[in-house]
């Protein structure tokens, strides 16, 4: 029983893996896998009650999960609707592709520490795909966005649900936090972002024409971040 949940785990890990090439989306792979571990596990299990409380277990979490997305993506939909962004893209006048990365890292790294470190990366995420046009630098974006999201929740007590629940238990302080683990932060946030600030170089594409004029303006007062 053992061996067959943990081949299709290891299949449904490689499909998701290369989900440009099977053309499959993860999110259906993920469900097809998940599903099929739960039925070999039923079908196998010798005693139905351990196994109807594990799922129980695991439903509850993936409910509580879904239900802190629902209230993350509320969130960000209520900014947009409100033109919250416009104050964060207002503001950025730089075209360099290699500064704006650093400003947008630094930001969701603060930024994190302070909400949530998956609320600011669902934020950062959708700025990025209103700021920017080019989808392969969108990626890289996005992808530092999770790193810095991830490391600037890591040394705050509300930054991360894992140390929310240390910190609620108990088992540690917000200080001790702080202090002992703000430095390897900021050390998994900078090796990497000198690692992408390496490719980033150019100029930026701006998403809509009002953006475009604003890099017009900005080139023709010769002022910038």
């Amino acid at each position: 029983m053992s061996i067959a949940i943990l081949i299709v785990f290891v299949l449904g890990y490689i499909a998701i893996a290369f989900e440009s090439v099977i053309r499959l989306n993860k999110a259906a792979i993920a469900l097809i896998s998940g599903v099929l571990c739960w039925t070999i596990l039923f079908v196998n299990s010798p005693q139905t009650e351990i196994a109807n409380t594990a799922l129980e277990e695991h439903l509850a979490t993936i409910a509580g999960i879904l239900f802190f997305l629902l209230g993350a993506m509320t969130i960000v939909e209520l900014i947009d609707a409100h033109d919250g962004f416009e104050v964060i893209t207002g503001r950025i006048q730089t075209t360099d592709k290699r500064k704006l990365l650093w400003i947008v890292c630094i930001l969701t790294f603060f930024l994190s520490a302070l909400l949530d470190n998956l609320t600011t990366a669902i934020v950062m995420v959708t700025l990025i795909r209103k700021l920017l046009k080019d989808k392969e630098t969108r990626l890289w974006f996005c992808g530092m966005v999770v790193i810095a999201a991830n490391a600037g929740g890591a040394w705050s007590p509300i930054g991360d649900v894992t140390t929310t629940m240390l910190w609620i238990g108990g088992q540690i302080s917000s200080w001790q936090v702080i202090i002992h683990v703000f430095i390897p932060a900021v050390t998994a946030i900078l090796v990497p972002l000198l690692i992408a600030g390496r490719k980033m170089k150019g100029q930026l594409e701006f998403q809509t024409e009002g953006e475009v004029l604003l890099v017009n303006q900005i080139h023709l007062s010769g002022k910038g971040i």
